[in-house]
């Protein structure tokens, strides 16, 4: 797993770029990511140079992810809305291959919408009940962010204990839906394919009682896996 930031935050009310990209790095390390990369655009204006996709689209050619998870495009932040459209501009035109971004073209196989602020009915959730605590240490890497702890810090949004409060019930309340205790809630554009009609993983066969297992006829509804989608040309 990588991580790639597209600005250091320097509009932000507190804490400084250097704090900033210090936190950022205990959160990678937090995480388990491999790797973490800042492209240094410009705080409050993605989108407004014309090199940010090319710039995301050399990210993705030379990182050839399988999945890309991007943030959702409805979000009171007006920049995580910005960066949801630069970067899936850049996904589609990572994939071209006569688009110039200095590397081989990529496409990955998936690209994902995951909620920051705001949220809607999840395509579909992951369980994360068993690591919901490394999230909560990864999100308290952020001190500069999430405290108002040094004499020239000013209270925002992110300093109210309502913010985590908002991220928590969020994971709360979509893991209650699929009966766990937290879960990750996802968007995608196209229809999720399964390999059968039953609950459960796909690919797992369900559970049949021995006695009703002789004689018994049961109907399963395939479809080919889904593979990574072809370089456009």
């Amino acid at each position: 797993m990588g991580l790639c930031d597209l600005t250091a935050g320097e509009m932000g009310s507190n804490g400084t770029i250097d704090e900033r990209l210090s936190e950022a790095e205990e959160a990678r390390a937090v995480l388990g990511a491999v790797w973490r990369t800042n492209l240094r655009w410009p705080d409050r204006a993605i989108g407004r140079d014309d090199d940010h996709v090319r710039a995301a689209a050399r990210m993705i050619r030379q990182a050839r992810p399988r999945a890309v998870a991007l943030p959702y495009w409805s979000d009171r932040h007006p920049d995580h809305g910005a960066a949801s459209t630069v970067l899936t501009d850049a996904v589609f035109n990572a994939g071209l291959r006569r688009y110039e971004a200095d590397a081989d073209p990529w496409r990955p196989a998936w690209t994902v919408y995951y909620f920051i602020n705001d949220a809607a009915p999840p395509s579909f959730v992951v369980d994360v009940s068993e690591h919901y605590q490394k999230k909560r240490d990864a999100l308290a890497c952020h001190r500069s962010q999430f405290t108002a702890a040094t004499a020239n810090a000013v209270e925002t949004r992110l300093t109210s204990p309502l913010f985590l409060q908002l991220v928590e019930s969020r994971d709360a309340q979509f893991g209650a839906q699929a009966g766990v205790r937290f879960a990750e809630g996802f968007i995608v554009r196209e229809p999720i394919v399964r390999e059968h009609l039953f609950k459960g993983a796909a690919g797992t066969e369900p559970r049949v009682m021995e006695g009703a297992r002789r004689g018994a006829a049961s109907a399963k509804a395939s479809a080919p896996r889904a593979g990574a989608p072809p370089i456009h040309k």
